[in-house]
């Protein structure tokens, strides 16, 4: 049922209403209320149309019935590009390494928000045809980008996604596919081109690459090595643990073969015998080593061996990882 509150009084001359002067005037607003299981339901329509206040009435009824059989009203879903700037890009940023959010999702967010076509759609409007088409448009851009940083992007495009699905924004994620023709950087270094490396290196570099080579770390795990990580009792010549991680998989044990025992305890030794600290301290804002440190290092120690160029990681060092 409807009703009115703070309708007119009889105050006024002649027993008209003393607010709008007439006798059965507009005065005051409509409300209603209704059982709905066993719960009173009363609320103002803050109208003062009793037409208007039976619709809203009846859209209160029909909108309990749909909560009640599991219907849901379709939630709005935001433009990619909002979604990015205000919901996913703070979160992804503070849930993340730094390094992976300054080389990997800030690169491929900028790419995603700097093409309208794709930014400025819908999440649940945002097709394969609309990855593929902003696939293309990165590919035929001035310069071109190389397949692997378009891939990246879409790596990236198809997190944001998956992350909208998983807080209920989206029903399903379109499927996105990469590109082909992506290069893979793989090198395997004999034994021979590993000697006269690791013999044109610094002392430095041809340290952390034989550590590398080894262990077969990520170059990232290996430059924050800590000293508080190494044991020199565990095994046949000693662990180390990975503590810093890309994913929650990668924090593990590692056995310390022969050659990387002997160079970290020499390194040990000459620095004090320290309880903790940095394995390869430098003079960055880290306090570690970082790739840039050795980037100019590494390229001439490849000019002066004459080794064919590789990229500094473990899989390009595993001729004998018995050592």
């Amino acid at each position: 049922m409807i009703y009115r509150r703070g309708g007119c009084n009889k105050e006024g001359v002649n027993g008209t209403c003393s607010k709008c002067g007439k006798r059965r005037g507009s005065c005051g607003v409509w409300w209603y209320k209704f059982q709905w299981n066993g719960r009173m339901v009363r609320e103002s329509t803050r109208q003062g149309n009793d037409k208007l206040a039976r619709q809203m009435e009846a859209a209160h009824r029909t909108a309990l019935a749909k909560g009640e059989v599991g219907i849901r009203e379709k939630k709005t879903t935001p433009p990619l590009g909002e979604f990015c700037e205000k919901r996913f890009e703070p979160w992804i940023k503070s849930t993340t390494a730094e390094k992976t959010w300054l080389d990997f999702y800030r690169v491929g967010l900028r790419a995603i928000k700097g093409y309208r076509p794709l930014a400025s759609l819908k999440l649940d409007e945002i097709s394969s045809e609309n990855a593929a088409e902003f696939a293309a448009q990165l590919r035929m851009q001035k310069g071109g980008l190389q397949v692997s940083t378009v891939t990246s992007s879409l790596r990236v495009l198809r997190r944001i996604l998956r992350q909208a699905e998983e807080w209920g924004l989206v029903q399903a994620v379109p499927k996105i596919k990469m590109i082909p023709g992506e290069r893979h950087r793989e090198r395997v270094l004999s034994v021979e081109e590993e000697a006269r490396y690791l013999a044109a290196a610094p002392e430095l570099l041809g340290s952390i690459a034989i550590v590398l080579a080894d262990t077969g770390m990520r170059p990232e795990e290996s430059y924050r090595l800590r000293w508080e990580t190494i044991t020199w009792v565990n095994g046949r010549n000693g662990t180390l643990l990975v503590t810093h991680r890309k994913t929650k998989a990668a924090r593990r044990l590692l056995p310390l073969t022969p050659r990387v025992r002997a160079l970290l305890e020499a390194r040990w030794q000459s620095a004090g015998s320290p309880e903790a600290g940095w394995v390869w301290p430098a003079p960055t804002k880290s306090g570690h080593v970082e790739p840039c440190s050795l980037r100019k290092q590494h390229r001439k120690a490849l000019r002066l061996s004459g080794v064919r160029p590789f990229v500094l990681q473990p899989k390009a060092h595993i001729p004998d990882a018995t050592r």
